[in-house]
Parts: C-alpha cells; sequence; structure tokens
C-alpha cells in the first residue's frame, strides 16, 4: 500500500496491470495510488454539494441579471454583452462571465438557479484540476489535500454558490497554471500558448484581474523551462502575443465597429472600451485621473470615503444625473446616426435626481428585509440597487457605511480586515511557511527543478496578488478570489513536505519545524475565531486541544511509541490548522451564512455589515413599474423579485396592462418605450426580453436628445416613460413631458398616479411630429 510519505510515484503503467475500463471512473488511473481517485471524487462531491445547495435560492445581482437577461434573447446583445435586448448600452465592464449564464437562461429558462449553475460547475472543474496541479508537482496525497483546501476557502464556497464575475476568472487562472505546468516540464510550445489563452479568456470574464497570474508564470518559466534562454523568451513572447490578442478582442471588437452600429460603453465618457476598461476597471483603481474617458472608479485610492460620495457610480456629481452645459441638444433631429449613444456620463442628464446607482461604492449588500432601498448599490458589481434608482426617490441613495470595518482601508487589510482575513486567510502561517521551508529546501537544485519552479511560480502568485489587493480599496470580498489557489497549493505542498521532513528527521532543530508550524498557525487561527466565538463557540477548544495532542506526540523522542502514534499527531495538527477554514465553509449550508450575488462570504460576518442573505423582494409599484399606476409600496428597484423568484412573472398588473397596450399601440416602432435608467427598464426585460430603450446606464447615457428626437422623428420610438423627477431634471425627460402627450392611466388599466414612496411614472405618446414641432 502506497503511504502518505512516499514520494510521487512514476506515471508508468504497470505491465502485470490490466488496462483500466472508462466506464470505472471511480479507479485510480495507473501509477496513482488506489485510494486517490476514489478520494478526489469524494472532494469533489463535498464542492458540489457547497456549491449547489442553495442554488434555488441563490438570487439575483440585479445589474448583471438584466444584462444576462437580455444576452438571452438577443445574439447581439450576447457578443457586446449589452445591459438590454437592443444592445444601446454595455455593462461598465467587459461581460464575458456571463456568456456561460446567458446560454444558461437560454437553455433552462430565466431563473437564478440558471445563472448560477455554471458558476457551480466552474467550481468543481477548478477543484479537479487543483488536484492535478498539485499531484503532478508534489504528488497526490497533496493533490487531495489542496483540492480540499480550495474547496473549503470561505470565500470559493460563498462565490461559486452565486452568479457573479468571480468564479470565471478564478477556473482560467487555475485552468492556465496547469497548462503551464505542462509548459515549463517539457517547455511545449502549445501549452504555453493554451495559457495564454485561459488567460485570455480570464480576461474577459474579469479583466486585468486575470493578468495577476502573468508576472507569475513569466519569472517560472523564465527560471526553469528545460531550453535555451533564447528559445524561452521567444515562447514566452508568442504565448503573450496571443494572450493580449485574446485579451483585447473584446475592445478591439469594439473599438473598429462604427459606433452607429455597436452600443454606447458604460464606464466611459466618450465611448471608448478601452477607457473603461483600463481606466474605470484598471489603473483608475488604484489612482484617480490615470486614464483619461473613464468614470470615475468606486475602488480608486481616496482619504475618506463617504456613502453616496461624488466619487460613487451614479451619484449626482458624475453619474447621469449631471449636468453638461455642452450638450447642445435643443436643435432640430440630426441626421440618421444609426444606433443612439454618444454620450458619456452627465451628457444628458437623463437620470434625473434618482440617478442610476444606489449611490455609494459599498458591500452591495442589502440587510434582511430591507425594503426601502437602504442596500447600497456601490460598484457595479455589487449592484443591489434600491428604492429610487432611477425613480427620483432619493432615499434609495441613503447607503450603509462603505467600509464598516476601519481596517479594510489598511495595507494590511488582507491580515486586519475582519471582513476579508476570515474568508481568505486562516492559512497564511502555513502557506509562507511551506513558501520559505520549499525555497531554502530546493536552494541548491539545478534551474529546470520542478518542486523549486512551483515552489517559485506559486509564490509570486500570491505574494504579488497580495500586493496589489493591498494597494487599493476593493469593495467586494470575490476580489480576494485569486489568492485561494496559491494559498490551497502552498499549504497543501507544505503539510507534506513538512511531514516528510519531520518523519526523516532524526531529531535536532528540524523535528521542531512542523510542530512550529502548528503551532503558528493554530494561534493565527484563535485570533481570528475569537472574533467569532457566538458562531462556533467549539472551534477555538477543538483547535487548541487538537494543537496540544499534535505538538506532544510529534516531539516525542524517537521511539516504538513515536512511530506508532506520528500518523496520529499529523492527524491533529490537521484538525487544528483546518478545522476553521471548514467549519467557515461547511456554514454555506445554512443559507444564512451563505452569502449573496451581491458579495461572496461564508460564515458569520463582522460587526457592523448585515447578516444572512439580503433581501430583495419586489413589490409593485417599485421603480420600473409604470411606478404609481399601481399603488404600491416602494420596495427595491430594477424589477428585481423575490431571491428564488421567477422573474419571468414578476411583472405587477398595471406593468403587464401598461406594456400590452404600448405593444399594441407603437406600430412595430423599434423600442416600444423608453424608460429613465436600466434599472426602470429591468422589469420589462426581466419578464419578456422586452427591448426597452433605457436613457442612461450605471454611468453614461445612451442617447442625447437629438438623437432622441431623432428616433421619435422617424418613428423607431413611440412611447416613454418618465417618471417625475426626470420629467424636471433630465433634459430628455424634460422635452418628452413638454412635447408629447400624457397618455390617460385609465387607458391601460391604472388607477392610481403614484403614491409617496413610488414616485409616479407617467407614460407619454410621442409622435413624429412631436420631433419637429417643439
Amino acid at each position: 500500500m502506497t503511504s502518505l510519505t512516499s514520494a510521487p510515484p512514476a506515471g508508468r503503467t504497470s505491465p502485470d496491470r490490466r488496462p483500466r475500463s472508462r466506464l470505472r471512473f471511480w479507479r485510480s488511473p495507473a501509477g496513482q495510488p488506489r485510494w486517490a481517485r476514489p478520494a478526489l471524487l469524494g472532494i469533489a462531491a463535498l464542492a458540489a454539494l457547497l456549491y449547489t445547495w442553495n442554488i434555488t435560492s441563490s438570487g439575483f445581482a440585479p445589474y448583471y441579471s438584466v444584462a444576462a437577461r437580455s444576452m438571452s434573447v438577443s445574439w447581439e446583445a450576447f457578443l457586446f454583452t449589452s445591459l438590454d435586448p437592443s444592445a444601446t448600452l454595455t455593462l461598465d465592464k467587459i461581460g464575458g462571465f456571463l456568456w456561460p449564464q446567458a446560454l444558461s437562461a437560454r437553455i433552462f429558462g430565466f431563473h437564478d438557479w440558471a445563472l448560477t449553475l455554471p458558476q457551480c460547475v466552474m467550481g468543481v472543474i477548478s477543484v479537479l484540476v487543483m488536484y492535478r496541479l498539485v499531484r503532478r508537482w508534489q504528488g497526490p496525497a497533496a493533490g487531495l489535500l489542496a483540492a480540499g483546501l480550495l474547496t473549503v476557502t470561505p470565500v470559493a464556497a460563498s462565490m461559486f454558490g452565486h452568479a457573479m464575475l468571480d468564479g470565471a476568472v478564478t477556473l482560467c487562472l487555475v485552468l492556465a497554471a496547469d497548462a503551464y505546468q505542462r509548459a515549463v516540464r517539457s517547455a511545449r510550445l502549445r501549452s504555453l500558448l493554451l495559457c495564454g489563452l485561459w488567460i485570455g479568456l480570464g480576461f474577459q470574464a474579469k479583466m486585468m484581474e486575470a493578468w495577476v497570474i502573468v508576472p507569475a508564470l513569466f519569472v517560472g518559466y523564465l527560471v526553469a523551462a528545460p531550453v535555451r534562454l533564447r528559445r524561452r523568451l521567444g515562447q514566452l513572447a508568442l504565448a503573450g502575443a496571443l494572450m493580449f490578442t485574446v485579451s483585447l478582442s473584446w475592445v478591439a471588437l469594439m473599438t473598429f465597429t462604427p459606433e452607429r452600429d455597436r452600443p454606447y460603453v458604460d464606464g466611459s465618457t466618450g465611448n471608448s472600451a478601452a477607457a473603461m476598461v483600463f481606466g474605470y476597471n484598471g489603473f483608475n483603481r488604484l489612482h484617480a485621473g490615470l486614464i483619461d474617458g473613464a468614470a470615475p472608479a468606486a475602488g480608486a485610492a481616496r482619504t475618506s470615503p463617504q456613502p453616496g460620495g461624488t466619487d460613487a457610480p451614479g451619484s449626482s456629481a458624475d453619474g447621469p444625473g449631471a449636468s453638461d452645459p455642452d450638450t447642445g441638444s435643443t436643435g432640430a433631429p440630426g441626421p440618421d446616426t444609426g444606433k443612439p449613444g454618444t454620450r458619456g456620463p452627465g451628457a444628458e442628464g437623463s437620470g434625473g435626481t434618482g440617478g442610476t446607482g444606489g449611490a455609494g461604492d459599498t458591500e452591495g449588500t442589502g440587510g434582511p428585509g430591507d425594503t426601502e432601498g437602504t442596500a447600497s448599490a456601490g460598484d457595479a458589481e455589487g449592484t443591489g440597487s434600491t428604492a429610487g434608482t432611477g425613480t427620483g426617490d432619493t432615499r434609495g441613495t441613503t447607503s450603509r457605511q462603505p467600509h464598516p470595518d476601519p481596517d479594510s482601508t489598511s495595507a494590511l487589510k488582507l491580515f486586519e480586515s475582519a471582513r476579508y482575513a476570515p474568508q481568505i486567510g486562516w492559512l497564511y502561517p502555513l502557506a509562507l511557511s511551506a513558501l520559505v521551508h520549499g525555497l531554502l529546501r530546493h536552494r541548491k537544485a539545478p534551474r529546470t527543478d520542478q518542486a523549486r519552479a512551483g515552489h517559485l511560480m506559486w509564490g509570486v502568485w500570491l505574494i504579488g496578488t497580495a500586493a496589489l489587493l493591498s494597494s487599493f480599496d476593493f469593495p467586494h470580498t470575490a476580489y480576494l478570489a485569486p489568492l485561494a489557489p496559491p494559498l490551497a497549493a502552498l499549504a497543501a505542498a507544505g503539510t507534506v513536505a513538512l511531514w516528510r521532513a519531520h518523519r526523516k528527521a532524526e531529531g535536532g532543530a528540524r523535528a521542531w519545524v512542523l510542530p512550529a508550524v502548528i503551532v503558528a498557525e493554530t494561534a493565527w487561527t484563535v485570533r481570528l475565531a475569537s472574533d467569532y466565538t457566538g458562531f462556533a463557540p467549539w472551534l477555538i477548544p477543538v483547535t487548541v486541544a487538537a494543537a496540544l495532542i499534535a505538538v506532544l506526540v510529534l516531539t516525542l523522542r524517537r521511539t516504538a511509541a513515536r512511530r506508532r502514534f506520528a500518523l496520529a499527531g499529523m492527524l491533529a495538527g490537521c484538525v487544528a490548522m483546518f478545522a476553521a477554514p471548514a467549519a467557515w465553509s461547511l456554514s454555506v449550508l445554512d443559507e444564512r451564512h451563505a452569502g449573496s450575488a451581491f458579495d461572496a462570504a461564508a460564515g458569520p460576518l463582522p460587526a457592523g455589515l448585515p447578516t444572512g442573505k439580503p433581501s430583495i423582494s419586489h413589490r409593485p409599484g417599485a421603480g420600473g413599474g409604470p411606478g404609481g399606476p399601481t399603488g404600491g409600496d416602494a420596495g427595491p428597484t430594477g424589477g428585481v423579485g423575490a431571491i428564488g423568484r421567477d422573474l419571468r412573472t414578476s411583472l405587477t398588473p398595471a406593468q403587464s396592462e401598461l406594456l400590452a397596450y404600448v405593444e399594441k399601440h407603437d406600430g412595430n416602432a423599434k423600442y416600444p418605450f423608453s424608460a429613465e435608467n436600466w434599472a426602470a427598464a429591468a422589469p420589462y426585460i426581466y419578464a419578456e426580453g422586452t427591448p426597452v430603450l433605457p436613457l442612461a446606464g450605471m454611468h453614461s447615457t445612451s442617447v442625447t436628445l437629438t438623437e432622441y428626437r431623432h428616433l421619435v422623428a422617424s418613428g423607431d420610438i413611440r412611447f416613454a416613460l418618465v417618471d417625475a423627477a426626470g420629467a424636471k431634471s433630465s433634459e430628455v425627460g424634460s422635452w418628452i413631458a413638454s412635447a408629447c402627450a400624457e397618455v390617460d392611466p385609465r387607458a391601460y388599466g391604472a388607477t392610481d398616479r403614484g403614491s409617496e414612496k413610488a414616485p409616479a411614472q407617467t407614460l407619454y405618446r410621442c409622435e413624429p411630429s412631436d420631433a419637429t414641432s417643439h
């Protein structure tokens, strides 16, 4: 029987072993221990259980789910990752992460579980690839432990169970490392090119975050590939060229497609995909204003962030609600410009006082039962936009303090933050000890030594990513996900390597290394867990007791008793080191601790943050409706239904009658009607995939007044839904209210003109003659 202490076995098939049937997938391949495959399948089953347990109540992230719905009904919206089915306005980032979600919704129908399912699959694949990746490097025992540790990393346990963008980029990074490992062992260009391809696809999922792995792979290959330096550099150049080509393909598509034939780029002030990607979502996060033409970046460095401040997306200072003296949009309809969209933030003020976001770059997580718009929208990733989103109800801009944890803005926040450290940082001492131990152990190895190359690659990945995350104020815990693979790999490799070294030690200082690491890891665990004694009161006593047992057993003199109980001591040490992250991750089986589609967070949250899953109930009359005509109470807008609800049936009776009225009288117009912003259009997009024209996105307006009048003059749009705030402060809304005829609410079954909580949404009918006579 192969022991846990044996070296990685050779990959050759024994001549006495019969060929394994492909149907017997539970049996280990030749060259691996018999227990390897069954154990791996057990870990994969645990991962699938954690990720899918709450799939039917995983919820929606309003901003992204609107785009996913649009992309599921329109291939043009799918290609351009557009917010609306008519592809007039993009997301404020590349929406490649939504491609799997949109395809799933197209196949299974638009449900929250259909959007989450691809992330669950990605999580299980990541775990399986993690095993293969670490097994090649340190053997099957380390591979299994790495797969298990990735599974029970709290941020991963929550992230892969919800529809969010970070799951896709994490999978791409793991697959890129897997391809790199094959390349660095054999210097095969094909494998290195595949590595570049995976990084490029990761860029489509979360842009520059996918590039965090590039320094690690570059250094590792440059140092350890078994070919001459000149060839190494040439191969890296080719792989880099492919990586940049794939990474920038969507930016190139948007750049070289004429503006009239593509949607406007939200997140930019000049319809520039490059500015949106590298400015708003890139360098401007590190320092505001580095890239011109980008919308203000929510994560940019600043001294005193304030809820709803002017640096927040959708705020009145920078968002679509701002006025621009250079609009020049009061003249007659201009020439046919094709698709609307030549203005950036503030061009038309179409958002009115309602803006387009909940204001404030916050976590984007609303509290349980929060129905008054107090959940913040924040950075676009967590758009839990609430009452007032585009409706003029400014109560929706009251957000929670963006950073209730004072350490979350510190350069040491990955270690000090009560919000971030428990989600990713349980294994810091073990991983760092493993890195130092591995580099010292193989310091005299040949240049091409794969063990040292692995420590070098994982170490650069871990330290480089941690340094980057420490340099700016990121709004969501899911940003921590790229740290999970290197932490799991180093911790697993270190555990096995330290155990092997301890077994070989004859005494002296080397025999104390493993017990010392267990003590350090236990002390760190107690420090992190001490803030949450009410969550798992048994955790600290069990951890300390297991650590004491491990240290006592592992420090026994070399006797028969030590050899007999050494493995038991090591197992106790594993309990001490891994019980805490496992407890946090297993807590996702309780929906209260599973996180949400807005933010990945397993286990309890620190004081000052709401606990449990936010309530996003859709209540009739909330901003996206005809609003007031239903007479309902205000709730979170954007047409977001209660978590787990089928949003295809989310229209209220009044909204359904309004839509039926418009479709009956629109004369086959290109757009059935326009809405103040994406949130007001959302219920109709959710329910029917209706190509409503949103006048504003998260940061940008999609049409100027000149363009809108041309759409009216050409008959492409006949109706407009405007609220009271938009009629006063939005130039397009003001023109609609003054030039177009108000439709009697009784014509489409409405009996009320709104309520105090839900500002009235007025339906107007615009005739082509209105565009030339006013």
